[in-house]
C-alpha cells in the first residue's frame, strides 16, 4: 500500500478518479483510500488510527451473523440462566431478573444500565443491521435505512454482553462454595450470543455501508491530501466517514449521512475536565460505601469494592481477584490519570509523544467499559442469592456511584477530541518558528 498522505498535485490527480477522501479521526489528516480487497485495512499513515477495514461477502455475512446473534439473544431472554441451591432452598433466575432484582431494591438507574448495556442497545443493534442488509439485498432501500444506519454507529460503544460473560464467571466463582450451581440454556445461548455480537460487529465496515446506501458524493475540490481537513475548512464526518465543507451556515451537516458536523469537538477540554472531575468525586464514595451487602445465617456483612478483592484474595480466587482489581480500581483510575494527562498535553505548546499519546487515547476508549464488571456481578448476585436468612445479597449505595463512575468517564473519553493533540503541535512548531 502506498503512501496515503502523498498530496493531489501535478501527476497524482489520477488518484481522484480511483480512491477516496478521508479525514483522520484521529489526527484530521487528509488521506486517499487505496483500492483494498477483502481482509485488509488502511490505518492512517500519521497517528496508526483505522480508516478501513474491508470483509468477503459484507451483505451476506453481516446479516448471516447478526440474524443468529438475534436468535441466541433471543432464546437467552426466554430460557433459564443460572440456578443456585443451598440448605435446601433453590432459587433459579432469567435473564431478565438480573435488572428487575436491581429494580426492586431500588437502584433504578443501575437496573437502567444494566437493562441497556445487555439486552435493548445489542438487540436493536442487532435488528438495525438486519434490516440494513436486508435492504441492501432488495432492488429499493427500505424505509429510514439511512437513520438507522447513523444509529447504530453511537450504540456501538454501550454494548458490553461480553462484559457481562466475564461478570457471570465471576459471579459463579464466588458463591460455588456456599452451595450448588446449575447453568441454563441461557447461559450457553447467551455467550454464543456474546461470540457472535463481537462478530458481528468487525464485520460491519461503516465505510462500505454507506457506499452501498448513498453512493460516493465527490469530495469540495479544493481538499488536499498530506494535510488537515480543518486546515482546508473542511471537517470528516464522524458517521459515514465523507469530507464535507464547512459553511456559514449553524450548524453544518454531513451531506451524505446527515449528521452534524465540527472541525473540532466543541470546548473539548473543557468538557473532558468537567467529566473527570465528576467521576473522580464519585469514584471515593464508591469506593468508601459498600457495594453489596451480604447474609449468611442471619449475619449480614456489607463488602466495598476493596473489600470484595481482599476476599477472593483471601479464599484463594487470585485469578478472580486479579480480574475485580482491574476492572474496578485500575481501569477507573488509570483512564481518569490518562485522560487528565492527554488534555493537559494537549494544551502544551509543544505535545509530548504524539503517536503514543494516540495510541493511549485508543485504549483508553476500549477499555472502559470493563469496568461495568463489578456492578454486573452485583446484578447477578442480587438476583440469584436471595434464600432469606440462609443466604442472600443486597446491592450497596456505591453501586449507583460506580456505575456512574463508569459512564461519566465513558462520556470523558468520547468528550476529548484527539485531533487537538496534532493542532497543538502545529500550531506551536508555528509560533516557535516565528519567535
Amino acid at each position: 500500500m502506498g503512501d496515503l498522505s502523498q498530496p493531489f498535485d501535478g501527476a497524482a490527480n489520477w488518484l481522484t478518479r480511483r480512491r477516496r477522501l478521508r479525514a483522520c479521526h484521529g489526527c484530521d489528516l487528509v488521506v486517499a483510500l487505496p483500492p483494498l480487497r477483502p481482509k485488509e485495512r488502511a490505518d492512517c499513515p500519521r497517528c496508526g488510527h483505522l480508516l478501513v477495514r474491508r470483509n468477503r461477502l459484507p451483505v451476506q455475512r453481516g446479516l448471516a451473523l447478526a440474524s443468529a446473534a438475534f436468535i441466541c439473544l433471543s432464546l437467552a431472554v426466554i430460557f433459564p440462566f443460572v440456578g443456585f441451591q443451598v440448605q435446601g432452598v433453590t432459587n433459579r433466575i432469567e435473564l431478565i431478573d438480573a435488572p428487575v432484582s436491581l429494580i426492586e431494591f431500588g437502584e433504578y438507574l443501575v437496573a437502567i444500565s444494566v437493562l441497556l448495556t445487555v439486552l435493548v442497545l445489542p438487540g436493536l443493534y442487532l435488528l438495525g443491521l438486519i434490516w440494513l442488509h436486508s435492504s441492501l439485498l432488495r432492488d429499493g432501500l427500505l424505509p429510514q435505512s439511512r437513520t438507522i444506519a447513523r444509529a447504530i454507529l453511537h450504540v456501538i460503544p454501550w454494548m458490553m454482553a461480553d462484559v457481562f460473560v466475564v461478570a457471570t464467571l465471576v459471579s459463579l466463582i464466588k458463591i460455588v462454595s456456599y452451595g450448588q450451581i446449575g447453568l441454563g440454556p441461557a447461559f450457553w445461548f447467551f455467550c454464543a450470543f456474546a461470540v457472535l455480537l463481537l462478530k458481528t460487529n468487525q464485520s460491519v465496515d461503516a465505510d462500505w455501508l454507506w457506499f452501498a446506501l448513498a453512493g460516493e458524493p465527490p469530495a469540495p475540490p479544493e481538499a488536499r491530501t498530506g494535510e488537515t481537513a480543518a486546515k482546508q475548512g473542511l471537517a470528516g464526518c464522524a458517521v459515514c466517514g465523507l469530507i464535507n465543507r464547512l459553511d456559514d451556515a449553524e450548524p453544518p451537516t454531513c451531506r451524505r449521512c446527515g449528521e452534524h458536523l465540527h472541525a473540532r469537538h466543541p470546548q473539548s477540554l473543557q468538557r473532558t475536565y468537567a467529566l473527570l472531575a465528576t467521576a473522580t468525586v464519585l469514584y471515593i464514595p464508591a469506593n468508601v460505601y459498600p457495594i453489596m451487602t451480604t447474609t449468611v445465617f442471619g449475619a449480614s456483612e456489607p463488602s466495598t469494592i476493596i473489600g470484595g478483592v481482599l476476599s477472593f484474595a483471601y479464599h484463594g480466587d487470585l485469578p478472580i481477584a486479579l480480574i475485580i482489581f482491574t476492572a474496578s480500581v485500575l481501569v477507573p483510575v488509570s483512564k481518569i490519570l490518562a485522560l487528565g494527562w492527554l488534555c493537559m498535553n494537549a494544551q502544551r505548546r509543544v505535545p509530548r509523544d504524539r503517536v503514543i499519546s494516540a495510541r493511549l487515547y485508543r485504549m483508553v476508549e476500549f477499555i472502559g467499559r470493563w469496568s461495568m464488571v463489578d456492578v454486573f456481578v452485583v446484578a447477578i448476585l442480587a438476583a440469584l442469592l436471595q434464600a432469606g436468612a440462609v443466604l442472600s445479597i443486597a446491592p450497596g449505595v456505591a453501586a449507583l456511584a460506580f456505575a456512574s463512575v463508569v459512564v461519566v468517564s465513558m462520556f470523558a473519553a468520547m468528550s476529548f477530541d484527539p485531533r487537538l493533540l496534532w493542532d497543538a503541535s502545529r500550531n506551536g512548531q508555528e509560533k516557535r518558528r516565528d519567535g
